[in-house]
């Protein structure tokens, strides 16, 4: 996923409580189709009518952070049972991934900066 400017790396946010699913990995040295079933999962994500937005990064030793945001539980599980995603995790713990971890965390307040959070 390609992004241009700093608000573009920032997902939107509504108004909480809502969802983060945080997905941490560790990649393998086995990546051949890696990168094009990670833009293609962004893409059928943004799609799904329950999610928010995502934001993700990986570093140059292959350790990798993608958050996810949500509406609902629901919209969290009919995501995880998705079958092209399904097919794309099992993809990840069969071969592209040495390790990974994932959080699922409700978000009850939020702010950004920089001027950081509101003085009440």
């Amino acid at each position: 996923m390609s992004l241009t400017t700093d608000s573009d790396r920032f997902a939107p946010m509504p108004n909480p409580p809502y969802y983060a699913v945080i997905f941490s990995s560790a990649a393998s040295d086995q990546q051949q189709g890696y990168a094009e079933m990670g833009n293609k999962m962004v893409e059928l994500a943004l799609q799904q009518p329950e999610c928010i937005g995502l934001e993700s990064t990986r570093d140059a030793q292959g350790f990798g952070i993608t958050v996810s945001y949500w509406k609902s539980e629901k919209g969290i599980m009919d995501w995880k049972a998705q079958v092209q995603h399904t097919a794309a995790q099992r993809a990840g713990m069969s071969t592209w991934y040495e390790h990974y971890r994932l959080r699922v965390a409700k978000v009850e307040r939020h702010y950004s900066g920089p001027e950081g959070r509101p003085t009440l």
